[in-house]
């Protein structure tokens, strides 16, 4: 703590709280003046000691070397908050889920604005962004972490409408953040989403079978088909094919991007029907809210805990997966498919390029009739040829 001379009229100012920063003092008129030339995060020594250099000369031609510091205001440069607004606008458009632009605008406006929105993003600074961040990376470690790239995002759309493409990015992780923060992968661990076991599944769908509400066919539908809630809670009547008995979901609705053809039972082509006779006013949604828009993801989870209070919508797709594991015979391939997940394998999904339509809707229909029975252990006894079946619908679809 105190002021420690580099000679030159150069000063290095150490404050109680570790913040460090350039003081250039000098004397005018018989006054003695302290400048504040930037921290050190902003201007090196080497960069300090060049403008005290030129402030002196300022000062020998009897001139006051604060018009060397002093930032000339632009009435056309953006703040970070006119920025980050202006970003959210450009994005919004292309989030298929409303609450991206809601929580861009809430975390932003919480944590970032009340300190950076005002600044220039060429003024924000790796300790600007660590004052922000630090108080809550332990505790809100998510929200910390998404609130970084979301900063990270704000200030690099900023430096190309500027046009600093070379500007350094203060919230970049990579180099800069990670040098002073743990990573949030340490700190917290992922919790996946509370399922029921598969052999739960069966006794949940007869209790939902006796609910004659929207919200308990929405579910039932959802479980069937091993979708995600957002996918069945928005599907559409004209994605829905009758007589092909396919739900053809299109990529800007699925989480990876990609069309999802998802072969539908017996079962829930049933609820299908259903919902046709309660459709009014020829609404596009096959499970409409009570104002005709889509149905809340509340009314449904309400639904489902007043059947199993400790479990997730969610869930239903982790149970799948394993069911199929534990008590089918087919590949993994067919059940990451029928869960629409994306190979993390480029190789393997280059040269995987069948849906597995054909087996998908056997794994369904046997699915759908495994829920039908809590005591069904279902496996492929029907199919004789096991594996050798799937390798010959991939070769003729190579054909």
């Amino acid at each position: 703590m105190g002021n420690y001379p580099d000679g030159g009229n150069l000063y290095l100012r150490v404050k109680k709280t570790g913040a460090r920063s350039w003081v250039f003092r000098y004397k005018l008129s018989s006054k003695v003046t302290e400048l504040g030339i930037g921290s050190i995060n902003e201007r090196t020594l080497a960069q300090a000691r060049d403008l005290a250099s030129k402030m002196r000369t300022e000062l020998a031609n009897g001139k006051n070397p604060v018009t060397l510091v002093r930032v000339k205001y632009d009435p056309t440069a953006k703040t970070f908050q006119e920025y980050a607004i202006e970003l959210i606008n450009v994005k919004r458009t292309g989030w298929r889920n409303a609450k991206h632009s809601q929580q861009w605008e809430n975390t932003l406006k919480q944590y970032a604005y009340p300190s950076i929105g005002n600044k220039l993003p060429a003024d924000v600074s790796p300790a600007d962004v660590k004052a922000i961040l630090m108080p809550m990376w332990t505790i809100k470690t998510e929200t910390a972490a998404r609130l970084r790239q979301r900063i990270e995002a704000v200030l690099d759309y900023a430096a190309v409408n500027d046009n600093e493409q070379n500007r350094s990015n203060p919230a970049r992780w990579k180099g800069v953040l990670d040098t002073v923060l743990p990573a949030a992968r340490k700190i917290t661990k992922r919790i996946p989403h509370a399922a029921a076991t598969y052999t739960d599944v069966p006794k949940i769908m007869s209790v939902l079978r006796e609910k004659d509400s929207l919200s308990a066919y929405c579910l039932r539908f959802t479980i069937l088909t091993a979708t995600r809630s957002g996918e069945a809670r928005g599907a559409l009547w004209n994605e829905i094919d009758m007589n092909e008995r396919i739900w053809i979901i299109p990529a800007s609705r699925m989480k990876a991007g990609r069309e999802h053809i998802v072969p539908l039972s017996k079962e829930a082509m049933e609820i299908l029907t259903k919902m046709q006779q309660w459709q009014l006013d020829n609404n596009e949604y096959v499970f409409p809210g009570v104002r005709g828009g889509l149905l809340s993801d509340v009314i449904v989870n309400k639904t489902l805990h007043t059947v199993a209070s400790d479990i997730t919508v969610h869930g239903f797709r982790s149970s799948f997966r394993q069911w199929g594991a534990e008590t089918t015979s087919f590949s993994s391939a067919v059940l990451e498919l029928a869960l629409a997940h994306v190979n993390k394998d480029k190789t393997e999904e280059a040269y995987q390029r069948s849906d597995l339509f054909e087996w998908r809707r056997e794994l369904m229909s046997v699915w759908a009739r495994y829920c039908t029975n809590r005591r069904t252990r279902a496996r492929l006894h029907d199919f004789k040829q096991g594996r050798d079946r799937e390798r010959l619908l991939l070769s003729r679809k190579k054909l």
